[in-house]
């Protein structure tokens, strides 16, 4: 029996993958799917896909493209989630800083460099009108590390999906002071060179299997309340989060749409250059339009 290593965020978006995890569809064909959660975010999982720890990861676009660019050898096969990712601008509970104008200092707490809480900190910055060099930034692993960092003191943003920091916002951990939506379709489905080599055909049956869950999935009645109660959520903000997500459930790649990703990722100095789809797409599986 071989195992099918599978690593993404803990959060709502992948619920799919957790109930991929409890159906295991493989076993007839000798593979286990075994799902991992990385609360360090994509920046971790673009080192795992590196070292050959993960064998296919949910990472956010701006990440894994910048990471590619950086020399990772791994193959987006397809997205998860198209719609934006709706950012939550954050400060320490007993900042008296209630908005943007009021930063004295921009200094961004980050999970590690790389990571989407680093270069969306990019986006943030344009928008402001913020010197792109005046920010610094202090690595503090995940949202808990973050949280930490605010009450030793830290007088840092962190930036955050707003929906799986509403329990701290709510408990008065955090304040959300804002928020920011990504400019281009959040994750993507990546996986490693040398699982696409060991598994084949395996690994786009998996993707598969993710859309035929997530097409399901999406029109179900009870599914805020579902989603709720296995993420520890409110289920008013799991309804409102369904209304701006839109998982992804068919092998369909616009062009049109990720080269106008790269662009802005260009125009803010996420990405040096241009890429070629061809380089970091398996074309061989997906349909590109436009």
């Amino acid at each position: 029996m071989k195992t099918l290593r599978i690593t993404g965020v803990p959060e709502h978006f992948n619920y799919p993958f957790r109930l991929l995890f409890e159906q295991q569809p493989f076993l007839k064909r000798g593979i286990t799917i075994d799902w991992k959660e990385e609360s360090r975010g994509s920046g971790q999982m673009n080192l795992d896909l590196r070292n050959g720890d993960t064998d296919v990861a949910i990472l956010l676009t701006e990440s894994f493209l910048k990471d590619f660019e950086a020399g990772n050898p791994s193959k987006m096969i397809g997205f998860h989630v198209t719609s934006p990712l709706i950012w939550g601008i954050h400060v320490g509970q007993t900042s008296g800083v209630s908005s943007l104008s009021e930063l004295e200092e921009k200094k961004v707490l980050i999970s590690r460099m790389g990571s989407g809480s680093h270069l969306m900190a990019m986006v943030l910055a344009k928008r402001e009108n913020w010197d792109t060099s005046s920010l610094t930034f202090e690595l503090v692993g995940n949202m808990e590390g973050a949280e930490k960092a605010m009450d030793a003191g830290s007088k840092g943003i962190f930036l955050w999906e707003k929906y799986t920091t509403a329990p701290m916002v709510e408990k008065g951990k955090m304040k959300r002071i804002g928020e920011i939506p990504s400019p281009w379709p959040c994750f993507v489905m990546v996986a490693s060179a040398a699982a696409l080599t060991e598994f084949g055909e395996v690994i786009f049956d998996l993707r598969n299997e993710i859309y035929r869950l997530s097409h399901v999935l999406s029109p179900s009645e009870n599914l805020a309340d579902l989603l709720a109660i296995e993420y520890q959520l409110n289920p008013e903000d799991v309804k409102q989060w369904l209304k701006q997500t839109i998982w992804c459930t068919e092998p369909v790649i616009s062009k049109s749409v990720l080269e106008n990703s790269i662009q802005i990722m260009k125009d803010l100095k996420i990405l040096s250059g241009d890429l070629d789809l061809g380089r970091f797409l398996d074309l061989s599986h997906l349909r590109v339009e436009d």
